[in-house]
Parts: C-alpha cells; structure tokens; sequence
C-alpha cells in the first residue's frame, strides 16, 4: 500500500520481493533486488524485523554513498543502530522509522516517528504526501523505543481484554463485561494513567491476591490465563521492592 501511494504521487517506484504477495497492479516490479536497488535515491525496508538486518546487508552495498535507506520493521532500538551502523560503513545515511498504526487502510498516510541522520530529509520527501510524522531524534533507536513501549502498553491491554472476555464468555458474563469494558474506554481521559499508576501501587498488595484468585477462577474455566498470571508477578515485584525500600519508576 505504502508503494502503491508513492507510484499515486508521481514517485517513480520499483519494487522487491523475493515472495510476492498482495495487490501488486499498480506496483512495478524489478525482476530482481539488485534492479530495484540500482540508481535508487530512497530505499524504504519493510520486512519482518527477523530478516531486517540480511536485507540491510544485502541492499546496503548495491548503493551510492549519500542513499538514504530507511527500515520501517518493527525492531528494538538495538538492531536499529546495527542497521544504521551497516549504513555507516558505505556513507548511506540510514532512518529509523516507526509506524505508529496499522497501514491498512493508511497506506503512506499512516502516521511515523523518524530517527537517525536521513530523518529531516525523508521527511521533506514525505511532506507533499502529508505523512502525520514527527522526528524524535537524531539517533537510530530513538523512534524503535517509543514504538515498543507503546506496544507494552496497547497489545498488553489488547491481550488483557481478549483473555478477559473468554474468561467472561466460560463463566457466563461475556454481555456484561463488554459492556463495561467499553463503558470504561467512554469515560477515560488523560487522567486515568495517573489513577492507574497512583492506584496500582497503593494497593499493589491486595491487587495481587486479587489476581491470584483470578487466575485460579481461569483455571477452574480451563481458560489459558497468561495475562492474569503476570499481572500477579508484576505486583509482587512492586510489594517486594516497596519492603525492601525501593524505587519503583512510577
């Protein structure tokens, strides 16, 4: 989606993929990567995070010094500055991009944080396509952090919800919890991190028996309960360091 939206634009555009897949119609197509790579200005990377660094290592040298190559994988901040060092090694200036939201149905629209020496130009290069995007430093890494801690926080909560519903849907409740769920997504507002925060260690001792009573509730279901289980962990750890006088980051 993201090239179908550059060859939309007037970008000339030429794509690679060892294994093709999705509407490529209006994609153009090298018939291999070195021909994408040839002459290229711009080299986006969007891959699995699993093969970011063999594609970088593979692409990087087929390309003239001064080549920005921008890795939009979802990766932690450490592969991130191995990529941008692989860059280094042939003067290709290397960005760090995070997407921020699913691209379907987004495309080149989907919001970005950018990092690393080629951020300010790839941003002017996505400027005309009015990219939401914001550069958030200038070291490879800095956009991978934000993406990832983010993603603590919402697939978290994202894998929170999925086992607390099936666990509603085997004792009965399913309707209700829903309900209420969403009740509760209606009447947050920027003041419910720090309830969150302020409550989870003020209580963090009675929440963990609580949630050890959830688990074994999940258990007497026969219902998977892996989010519940490291709710449990997490706030024995704040009560153990709360004995032991110490610092939680809060």
């Amino acid at each position: 989606m993201i090239a179908r939206d550059l060859v939309r634009g007037g970008v000339v555009v030429r794509g690679w993929d060892p294994l093709p897949h999705g509407d490529l119609r209006e994609i153009p197509l090298a018939p291999s990567a070195a021909a994408a790579l040839e002459g290229a200005d711009l080299v986006l990377s969007v891959n699995w995070a699993s093969v970011a660094e063999e594609v970088a290592r593979g692409a990087v040298p087929l390309l003239a010094p001064g080549t920005l190559f921008a890795d939009l994988n979802t990766a932690g901040p450490g592969l991130k500055q191995q990529l941008a060092a692989i860059a280094a090694e042939r003067g290709v200036r290397f960005v760090d991009v995070a997407m921020m939201a699913p691209v379907p149905p987004l495309g080149i629209r989907v919001p970005m944080f950018l990092a690393g020496e080629g951020a300010a130009e790839l941003a002017a290069f996505l400027a005309p396509f009015e990219t939401p995007l914001e550069i958030v430093g200038a070291e490879p890494g800095a956009a991978a952090a934000r993406k990832l801690t983010r993603s603590v926080f919402f697939k978290g909560m994202s894998a929170a919800v999925c086992e607390a519903l099936e666990a509603a849907r085997a004792a009965g409740v399913e309707d209700w919890l829903r309900a209420d769920i969403g009740r509760t997504f209606d009447q947050a507002d920027a003041r419910l991190v720090e309830r969150i925060v302020d409550g989870t260690f003020a209580h963090a001792q009675r929440r963990a028996h609580e949630m050890h009573a959830a688990v074994a509730l999940l258990d007497e279901l026969g219902v998977p309960a892996p989010v519940a289980r490291a709710a449990a962990t997490s706030l024995e750890r704040i009560v153990r360091h709360q004995q032991e006088g110490r610092t939680v980051a809060s």
